[in-house]
């Protein structure tokens, strides 16, 4: 066909004989038949020649780009044969399958396909590169189909039920929607395997030709499934009815909470984030497992000392102790485990928060709502006149909250709060920007705690690393100490899936308000000078915490960089 179809092209005058001898060249070496070559080479337009052989064998031209081609079509020729002959099945009609191919004269191809389908073949014509694009495009999309069909038959939800805030949900109902929709079993599957792989996020996000899932596993994200394309709105759909979102409302941002239950005991939340971008809307779920929550102060990674400082100022009747860091940090597990040591039937405790993480025995917990006017300046106005002992804000966000929260503390309460500020001395900066007066900081200060997750190394793939000893003293290690220091890793296994780490640890910066450095503040100290004064004290730093853990064999020397900023 070859000599032919050259030969054809240069009585139309679409090529000359010095390019078709080039393209055979071409041919020889790199494959492929002579009108790809031609096109290839630049010789010829494939639009032009798709058209030309059209007229040559009286059949029509299809445009595969623009071309919808049903997936179970797809399925009746398999891929290495598509290959084979540079064909692909576009439609059915009848006992008649619609075949697009690279060269209909392929007679052997057309007869090879009618034994293999039990159809009739009617041939249309498109080009050689068209088909190999189209081949790879719906052949993948048809293998991740089946990959997700394989997947969802191994996944047994049997023992999961999806509950909601405030209407019982029918289980018979759940399991009629799963039969009636994959989607459903789909999302079910996302929001356990999760759960069991340990995640703290789930991200679903549409792109403009692609759709992902990731889940944050100890705090760094990793890509988990990539679903097909077409169940993006269905997906992000599900799960907005699960929350009890509107699915209608897709140009704003909504919040919502999924509850739910798996097997007989273990209940699940799921804080529900579904913000507009470009290609659809973007969902991010964070997992609230309360069976998680380490309430345990001696767990979390304090040292000797600083546990007895932190333990020292929320013990005390009255005074303020902020904890600091930035989001996903732990300030709140730090706090929850704090209230949990105070917790006493003799004390009245009520929190605000925005939003209500986990559900405390014994604790009033309120749940802000600033589109009503219910924020944190005016929770904690409406705490003082209930009789309150230990009063725990969410964050400290602006002069009005702070000037009430360091009023409370003056006056014989003892206040928990949070800030976003880099260490525990830059904390007293930033309530003095917000317009606090430097001797109520002194007077209403207990304690500033500073904090940061790092990941610990994997138990089951421990092993030695070797850290030259410059780098060792480049991190703050003293250099006497740094040849004799020894440092490990993980070199990845099933366990930790291959990553060398699994599970986290808390680096602390205790700095307790002591009589010192009350004089700094009241001085207008810079947060440089209080941190000289601070580790003078006794206080070790976010560098330092962190060094103590590579030397304990709990964490590698990357991490504690990657989670503490350098002195």
């Amino acid at each position: 066909m070859a000599d032919r179809l050259g030969e054809l092209l240069i009585r139309e005058k679409l090529i000359t004989a010095d390019q078709l001898k080039k393209a055979i060249e071409e041919q020889r070496t790199s494959g492929g038949r002579l009108g790809y070559n031609l096109a290839k080479l630049g010789y010829v337009n494939e639009k032009d020649l798709t058209t030309f052989l059209s007229r040559q064998y009286g059949i029509p031209a299809v445009d595969l780009d623009a071309t919808e081609i049903d997936p179970e079509i797809i399925k009746l020729i398999p891929e290495d044969v598509a290959n084979k002959y540079q064909v692909i099945p576009i439609g059915r009609t009848g006992s008649t399958l619609v075949l697009a191919m690279a060269d209909p004269s392929n007679i052997f191809a057309v007869d090879d396909i009618k034994f293999l389908t039990g159809y009739n073949v009617e041939s249309v014509i498109a080009s050689e590169a068209a088909i190999k694009a189209a081949i790879e495009k719906h052949y993948a999309a048809a293998e991740e189909e089946m990959a997700l069909g394989d997947v969802l038959t191994e996944f047994d939800e049997s023992e999961m039920e999806i509950l909601q805030e405030e209407e019982e949900v029918d289980v018979n109902d759940l399991k009629k929607a799963v039969e009636d929709a994959p989607v459903v079993k789909l999302v079910n599957l996302i929001l356990t395997d999760a759960i069991k792989k340990g995640a703290s996020d789930i991200h679903v996000e549409p792109y403009e030709k692609s759709f992902r899932v990731r889940y944050r596993v100890d705090g760094v994200l990793a890509e988990v499934m990539k679903p097909p394309l077409k169940l993006k709105n269905a997906i992000v759909s599900r799960i907005k009815i699960m929350s009890s979102l509107d699915i209608a409302e897709r140009r704003l941002p909504q919040d919502g909470r999924i509850k739910m239950k798996l097997g007989k005991d273990k209940e699940m939340d799921y804080r529900v984030s579904v913000l507009p971008t470009l290609f659809g809307e973007k969902v991010v779920m964070r997992l609230l497992d309360k069976s998680n929550l380490q309430l345990d102060m001696t767990k979390l990674g304090f040292e000797e000392k600083a546990l007895k400082d932190f333990k020292d100022a929320i013990e005390k009747p009255w005074g303020m102790v902020l904890v600091t860091g930035p989001t996903g940090s732990g300030k709140t597990t730090t706090l929850y485990s704090a209230l949990s040591e105070l917790n006493k039937v003799s004390d009245n405790i009520s929190t605000a928060e925005d939003p209500v993480e986990f559900n405390l025995m014994g604790i009033n917990q309120v749940q802000m709502h600033e589109a009503i006017g219910l924020n944190f300046a005016s929770a904690l106005r409406s705490f003082l006149r209930q009789d309150p002992d230990i009063i725990m804000v969410g964050e400290i966000r602006d002069f009005e909250t702070a000037e009430i929260a360091v009023k409370a503390a003056l006056t014989g309460h003892l206040v928990l709060s949070t800030l976003h500020t880099n260490d525990a001395p830059s904390t007293v900066n930033r309530l003095l920007n917000m317009g606090i007066e430097p001797f109520l900081i002194s007077s209403a200060t207990n304690l500033i705690l500073a904090q940061r997750l790092a990941r610990k190394i994997c138990k089951d793939c421990k092993e030695d690393a070797h850290v030259p000893p410059q780098a060792l003293i480049d991190i703050g290690v003293p250099p006497e100490e740094a040849k004799s220091f020894k440092c490990y890793h993980g070199k990845g296994c099933a366990t930790c899936g291959g990553t060398g780490c699994k599970g986290r640890i808390a680096l602390y910066e205790v700095m307790p308000l002591t009589d010192t450095l009350k004089e700094l503040v009241l001085n207008g100290a810079s947060s440089a000078e209080l941190k000289r004064g601070a580790v003078k004290e006794g206080m070790k730093t976010l560098r330092m915490s962190g060094i103590t853990k590579i030397k304990e064999g709990v964490t590698t020397i990357e991490e504690v960089i990657r989670a503490t900023m350098a002195d």
